[in-house]
């Protein structure tokens, strides 16, 4: 049976997306994170290819490109949801240097563990396999806060975002410094993120002052052909490009601020809200197909029998609890004893295996066991999904008492009011 012809990947295709539909459904009722459903779905899908076909397919290519376009897509939805407000400066900046430390952080005790652990590994290549497994997943965390707390779902939506790009710059910096043609100095990556940052400003004002005009009903995906072009030219010229989709974003997600004063003459905001509501919906639903096949396609690629090393158990499990260590000191610093469900909510997932593919060959180490990246994904987002169980089953048990000490007001008002009769009052 000939599984990749035309018509059965069309098959195929169809039913992965209708199973994540459902996943997603699963998902809101019992907290558990359809990432993990998706990866289950792909390695279910490894072992039919193994038993049905001896062909050999490279998913490579395809994990590679889809995990590329689904990390600018999310970072797009994510950016499309943050409001710039003056009482939302303290929670962003917060975030922001909550994800900073526990980024550090983390890579640095993971760092040591790889070292220790990885025989012929220098503490420089174990900085660089470290900073995928220090990076919080908003691929998965983001859909999965949604029963939070505003205040807290806000908290997990900025951490999340500020921890990927962060995170990204962070590995592209650690991988620089083993180019001596790089400039990768403090001061000559400052001046990359401040260049980045002018150029996404400037590219932001001139797309939606340009596609304002624009009355072809198909431009939302020229838009988001625009600024791939502008990603996958910004890595060429190794510019900080995720910042280029985060700016975009913000800025038109609060146009009214950032095209305030004499600007606004120039906006017409009627077009440009409709432009920014149907960008929602497409970024939302683009997301969606590619966060589908980027997981089941990483499902298809793993090795479960790595999991079962002892080796590689062992050195996981101490990086999981540098994960939850660090992030306790930091969580219990900024915030005080308020720190649930928040501290296990550290997902890893696409970015880490995006840049676990991105080691330059001169970085990687055949001693390396890739087991632990899907260990620490799967154990950090079971430790999430338990979390968010107990955390739910928790504030439905005080809900429900509330409710019985309710009743029990309403029936004791009712026994004292058949206690009264006309005559007594």
């Amino acid at each position: 049976m000939d599984i990749f012809n035309s018509y059965n990947l069309i098959i195929e295709a169809s039913v992965i997306l209708i199973l994540s539909f459902l996943f997603n459904g699963v998902a809101k009722k019992t907290n558990i994170p359809s990432v993990l459903l998706l990866i289950v779905l792909g390695i279910i899908l490894q072992f039919f290819l193994k038993t049905f076909t001896s062909e050999e397919v490279d998913f490579f290519p395809a994990l590679e490109v889809l995990g590329i376009i689904g990390l600018i897509m999310i970072v797009l939805e994510a950016a499309l949801e943050l409001e710039l407000k003056k009482e939302k400066i303290l929670p962003i900046l917060k975030a922001m240097a909550i994800a900073l430390i526990g980024l550090i952080g983390s890579a640095w005790l993971a760092a040591l563990i790889l070292y220790q652990f990885t025989p012929n590994m220098s503490m420089e290549i174990a900085w660089i396999y470290a900073t995928p497994l220090s990076i919080l997943s908003s691929a998965i965390i983001i859909p999965s806060v949604n029963g939070l707390t505003e205040k807290k779902k806000e908290f997990h939506i900025y951490e999340s975002t500020f921890s990927d790009i962060m995170g990204i710059m962070m590995f592209y910096f650690l991988v620089s410094k083993l180019n001596p043609s790089e400039d990768s100095s403090p001061v000559g990556f400052s001046i990359n993120v401040l260049l980045t940052i002018v150029i996404s400003l400037i590219a932001s004002y001139a797309i939606i002052l340009i596609f304002q005009k624009i009355r072809n009903q198909a431009k939302l995906f020229l838009l988001i052909a625009v600024l791939l072009l502008l990603y996958a030219i910004g890595k060429q010229l190794h510019l900080s490009s995720l910042l280029i989709i985060l700016i975009f974003g913000l800025v038109i997600a609060n146009m009214k601020l950032f095209f305030g004063g004499k600007l606004s003459k120039y906006l017409e905001f009627e077009s440009a809200h409709r432009i920014y509501h149907e960008l929602h919906i497409v970024t939302l639903e683009t997301a969606f197909v590619v966060r589908t096949f980027f997981f089941v396609i990483f499902g298809l690629t793993i090795t479960i029998g790595s999991l079962f090393n002892l080796e590689v158990a062992f050195t996981s499990l101490l990086i999981l609890a540098s994960i939850y260590l660090i992030r306790f000191v930091i969580l219990r610093t900024f915030f005080g004893t308020d720190i649930l469900p928040q501290l296990f909510i550290a997902p890893r997932g696409l970015i880490t295996i995006l840049l676990f593919y991105a080691i330059p060959a001169n970085a990687q180490l055949a001693e390396f066991e890739p087991g632990i990246l899907l260990f620490v994904i799967i154990g950090s987002s079971l430790i999430m999904t338990w979390a968010l169980i107990k955390f739910k089953v928790k504030k439905n048990t005080i809900l429900d008492q509330i409710d019985e000490e309710i009743e029990e007001l309403s029936t004791k008002n009712e026994a004292l009011g058949t206690e009264h009769t006309p005559d007594d009052q």
